[in-house]
């Protein structure tokens, strides 16, 4: 298998390491094989690709759709360095409010799967980043929610000084008050 799966704290949330093949020339690796992630137990199937291009200190999130148009995510950052957050917003869960996050770089070329039921959000800690990200459903503005990047319940350490926000992700209402309809059903 030409992937190292790592689940973090929040075992949902899987830090997903590939196997790269350096020479003279440069790199290669597969950034995803769907029969080696349903093989670990990842059996989402992505419909939709995004690639987003940020400068230094800018913070994205935390972003989700609810129900029925919910996504989960496969994040890389192709180029730069980002701090990748997932925060579980599935009520009754035993992680609830909990998040999780790890260092996706150029360098390292791992991947963070986030499941649905989760928020997503990301601080460039580099001068610029490059993410690509797959989802398991197409975006749908009527299901677009988001959760405010600083809420104190939830207390995310994004890992830089001066972020920049954008008008809407300024004005996300905290937990407490966002769109949520993930219920924690354990299975």
């Amino acid at each position: 298998m030409p992937f190292n799966f790592k689940p973090l704290e929040i075992e949902e949330v899987v830090l997903i390491e590939p196997r790269s093949f350096s020479d003279d020339r440069g790199y290669f690796y597969e950034s995803y094989k769907r029969s080696d992630f349903v093989a670990f137990g990842i059996t989402d199937l992505f419909m939709q690709d995004n690639q987003s291009r940020s400068k230094k200190n800018v913070i994205r999130g935390l972003h989700y759709q609810t129900n029925p148009k919910a996504q989960a995510k496969l994040v890389r950052c192709v180029h730069g360095e980002i701090f990748d957050v997932a925060v579980d917003i599935r009520k009754n869960s035993p992680t609830y409010k909990k998040w999780v996050g790890a260092v996706l770089n150029e360098e390292n070329k791992a991947m963070l799967y986030i499941p649905a039921g989760f928020a997503h959000g990301f601080s460039v800690l580099s001068n610029s980043a490059e993410v690509c990200y797959k989802a398991s459903d197409e975006y749908s503005p009527e299901n677009d929610a988001g959760i405010l990047w600083s809420d104190p319940e939830i207390g995310v350490k994004w890992g830089i000084t001066n972020p920049i926000i954008s008008e809407k992700d300024a004005i996300l209402p905290t937990i407490e008050n966002a769109i949520n309809n993930f219920i924690y059903d354990k299975e």
